[in-house]
């Protein structure tokens, strides 16, 4: 059978519009040419790297030959052009050493960027303020540099930002509080930097997924309430102190870090269940007990808890185990550890549990029973009589087996000192 004339048609036009689009392609925005030439001129490949290889200005199709560089079609003019979306500097790969230079402030004429991504190198200086202007931006990562000087305030404006990770920097001064209002913000990460003054006041109401600023120089308390739609949280490794309370909404939580600070009080019990699989509260000043619970919580594997170097008190309850990675070392803990802990680490279930430097008086080992070779239990500095043996215990725990019997004397009421 002959081809219709409306296939005639439909190939011709095909035709056309193939034929016709190299040419089409080639017109990228002339003040994007002019930025990505500035840009250029501010960075320089580290010995070793070769991004900047593509970047020929004299190709006629930009947008297809840089490293780097995505565009797409602006029609809002009448004359279309290609404008640049996204900016990848640097390859990312593990054995490049990365950009040099410094960021120009020529990057905020790339008004139509939606990602702006800087990978790991040797670049200096301050983030250009002028960046507040690129008001489409979805992603700006500007990770594992030397950036320095503060967050500029104007990134506030970035209404549209969903990630924003300046981490592994020198980056100083506080955080723009305007940062925890960007509300399409999910994804916050300022990690080890040298930012200081008090964590922003973010609204309970925003869709805030993942805050990281741990490893800075931050004080004060953590704020009274947090994005209920939080699931990982770490604020370790700075200067934070008082009660945790406005933690106890966050029910989606899949990741806690705040150890390493001065915050104090109990432990909410709300915290204490399955689906926080990750709970790292070590060394910090909690007091109180281990809430109590008439059953453990089925962790799942991987889980860890660590409320090690504290100040917590009382018996232990079956709440934690099942967990994977157990440290409760270094507290005022008492009495009889429950048997859902022997069971536990008897399975496998439980592959590390420290109980060493506590005021524990009984662990109900049955006789004879061998644990498998993954598990590492340490007893080490307690209470017991007679004591239990020092297998598996980190060289931190010392080489003493039991505490002095004067120091286990001022619990036999049962209570602490």
């Amino acid at each position: 059978m002959a081809p219709s004339p409306s296939f005639f048609l439909i190939f011709s036009i095909f035709f056309v519009l193939f034929h016709a689009a190299p040419s089409f392609q080639l017109q990228l925005n002339t003040l994007d040419i002019a930025a990505l030439l500035a840009i250029k001129n501010t960075l320089t490949d580290v010995p070793g790297t070769h991004f900047f290889s593509t970047w020929d200005f004299a190709s006629p199709r930009p947008c297809s030959a840089f490293a780097g560089v995505i565009c797409s079609l602006d029609d809002s003019s009448p004359n279309p052009t290609l404008r640049v979306t996204s900016l990848i500097l640097g390859t990312g790969l593990s054995d490049s050493p990365g950009l040099a230079g410094s960021l120009s402030a020529s990057l905020s004429n790339l008004t139509q960027l939606t990602q702006l991504v800087l990978y790991a190198g040797l670049v200096t200086g301050p983030i250009p303020p002028q960046l507040g202007n690129l008001i489409n931006l979805r992603v700006l990562s500007l990770t594992n540099n030397r950036l320095t000087g503060p967050i500029p305030a104007s990134l506030s404006s970035l209404h549209n930002l969903h990630t924003l990770d300046l981490s592994f920097n020198q980056l100083s001064g506080s955080i723009p509080p305007g940062i925890a209002h960007l509300d399409q913000l999910k994804v916050l990460i300022l990690a080890s930097n040298m930012l200081s003054g008090e964590l922003p006041k973010f609204p309970a109401s925003q869709e805030l997924f993942h805050i990281d600023v741990k490893r800075n120089k931050i004080w004060g308390r953590l704020p009274s309430s947090m994005p209920v739609s939080v699931r990982y949280l770490s604020v370790s490794e700075n200067r934070m102190w008082g009660p945790i309370n406005g933690l106890e909404s966050l029910s989606e939580l899949v990741y806690l870090d705040l150890s390493m600070n001065q915050f104090s009080g109990p432990i909410p019990k709300s915290l204490f269940h399955s689906r926080l699989n990750s709970m790292l509260l070590q060394r910090n000043n909690f007091s109180g007990g281990v809430p109590t619970d008439a059953s453990s919580t089925s962790y799942a594997q991987g889980s860890i808890v660590d409320l090690s170097h504290n100040l917590l008190t009382g018996e232990l309850s079956p709440i934690l185990a099942g967990v994977e990675t157990l440290f409760l070392n270094n507290n005022r803990l008492i009495g009889r550890v429950p048997d859902e802990y022997v069971n536990s680490i008897s399975r496998g279930d439980t592959k590390t549990l420290y109980l060493q430097h506590n005021y524990i008086s009984d662990f109900p080992m049955q006789s004879g029973l061998a644990l498998p070779d993954s598990v590492s239990l340490c007893l080490s500095y307690n209470c017991m009589v007679p004591p239990v043996g020092l297998a598996a215990c980190p060289a931190s725990a010392g080489g003493q087996l039991s505490r002095p019997a004067y120091e286990c004397s001022v619990y036999n009421n049962g209570t602490a000192p």
